[in-house]
């Protein structure tokens, strides 16, 4: 018989069974050598991610429970600057005027970027260009588009009020007056996202199938039912995308603030990003900024992971 062996006992043994225990080896190497391929792809950018995030977060946490001005030894003072934060108004204010800023940020941007996309996703002339105009302000940079602000909200040389007093109507003190202030930072910053969020909602719209808009227009469904059951359902993913990059992005959210009002008048604008800036370099207390900005931080981590879980199973099929 070819390829056996007779036992001592009278079995018939296989001569090309390899000894017990090599096939599970094999594959454990194999898996290891797979695990390692798939990290040294992506240790440059671990590494990059380390050096340049991880250990300067790991160092401002440790900044945050001490007292320290930028010169000499930082003072080791455990929580005592999280318990000031408790009763600093200031800080309270700045985390209203975050908190406000962001609501009406994500709201006026996302919506209107959606609008947008169901509008240009449909066969109109000249889409490309309208496209490439909505998009154009995400190519410019925060200070770019704090200075095209003060070109068009300041209450001496701005278009606006120039326009507004040509037609003899009152000029709007946008920056002696808080809410005309935090208008005006928001509308700047609804105009630079907007164009961001059209091209991730036409990404989306683009991967639902034409046949179920025809389904449901057969069955009687008019453009808002059709919307309503078809579009925005699938277009969950691309939502909760745009949710924690938007809210990220007004969390953090400082160049234009800072260039557009300087976080005035008075705290009117102020966020936690400019406040945390203010103690840093203006007062040198960087300790103490330093907590401000571990209780962004938290607050970001804490809105995400809410969010994750409560869409973790969205995209899940049975």
């Amino acid at each position: 018989m070819t390829g056996t062996t007779l036992g001592a006992g009278g079995a018939v043994a296989d001569a090309t069974a390899r000894p017990p225990g090599s096939r599970p080896s094999s594959r454990r190497r194999a898996r290891m050598r797979e695990t390692l391929v798939g990290y040294s792809f992506a240790a440059p950018n671990l590494i990059l991610l380390g050096v340049f995030l991880l250990y300067p977060l790991g160092l401002a946490a440790v900044l945050s429970f001490t007292r320290y001005s930028g010169f000499g030894a930082p003072e080791w003072i455990g929580i005592a600057n999280y318990a000031e934060l408790l009763s600093d108004a200031t800080f309270w204010r700045a985390l209203i005027n975050t908190t406000f800023f962001t609501a009406l940020t994500l709201l006026g941007s996302v919506g209107l970027g959606l609008a947008i996309a169901v509008l240009l996703n449909k066969a109109l002339p000249g889409r490309a260009l309208f496209r490439t105009i909505v998009y154009a302000p995400m190519v410019v940079s925060g200070v770019a588009s704090g200075l095209i602000g003060v070109l068009m909200f300041d209450e001496n040389t701005g278009v606006i009020d120039k326009g507004l007093i040509a037609l003899g109507l009152p000029a709007i003190p946008f920056q002696s007056n808080g809410t005309a202030a935090m208008a005006a930072v928001i509308l700047m910053t609804i105009w630079g996202r907007t164009g961001f969020n059209m091209v991730i909602y036409l990404a989306g719209l683009q991967g639902i199938g034409a046949e179920l808009y025809e389904a449901a227009e057969l069955e009687g469904a008019g453009p808002w039912q059709r919307f309503r059951s078809i579009t925005f359902p699938l277009l969950g993913p691309s939502t909760f995308f745009l949710l924690i990059m938007n809210v990220i992005y007004s969390f953090q959210v400082f160049d234009l603030v800072f260039v557009l009002t300087g976080g005035g008048p008075g705290d009117a604008t102020t966020m936690l990003t400019t406040y945390a800036y203010t103690n840093a370099f203006t007062t040198r207390a960087q300790g103490y900024a330093a907590a401000i900005g571990m209780v962004l931080l938290v607050l970001m981590l804490a809105f995400a992971a809410v969010q994750w879980r409560l869409n973790r199973g969205r995209d899940v099929t049975e």
